[in-house]
């Protein structure tokens, strides 16, 4: 195998990522099935399919953190007026954003929408500018990845 097959797996791995738009954890299925089956004929495959993986169990990492800060706004300044008995019966639960806890509710949950749309540009970005090194021959470093695999 050439080193042009080997930057083409490599860039295919980071690339294979994309596939969780239209297969459920294909991110994590089609990097993970090009770089155990590719592994052994490189080290420049190794080393990218290792990054792809550890980039991607980062991003779930951030994203269930990121969802664990969202749940309290939704749950206790949302729904804060409801007592729980209504909450149990289903009786007047009310949804108020004109009081002061509603307000910081809408401020709260939009700044974390924000860091949400702003992590998910910049993985797209990280991930495309990985494929294009590895098509070069370079290896690329995601920033803010936790090298879950060594």
């Amino acid at each position: 195998m050439t080193a042009t097959n080997h930057n083409n797996i490599s860039t295919f791995i980071h690339l294979g990522v994309f596939s969780k738009y239209f297969i459920p954890f294909g991110n994590f299925i089609v990097p993970i099935l090009l770089w155990t089956t590719n592994k052994d004929k490189s080290d420049f495959i190794d080393t990218n399919g290792k990054e792809a993986i550890n980039f991607q169990l980062s991003i779930l990492l951030y994203t269930i953190l990121l969802g664990m800060f969202s749940f309290p706004f939704f749950i206790f300044n949302v729904f804060g007026d409801a007592t729980i008995s209504n909450l149990l019966h289903f009786n007047d639960i009310s949804i108020n954003f004109s009081n002061p806890g509603g307000f910081r509710t809408l401020i709260g949950a939009s700044f974390i929408g924000i860091i949400a749309l702003i992590g998910f540009f910049l993985e797209i970005i990280f991930i495309i500018t990985a494929a294009l090194k590895a098509n070069k021959g370079e290896t690329y470093k995601y920033p803010l990845c936790i090298r879950f695999i060594k």
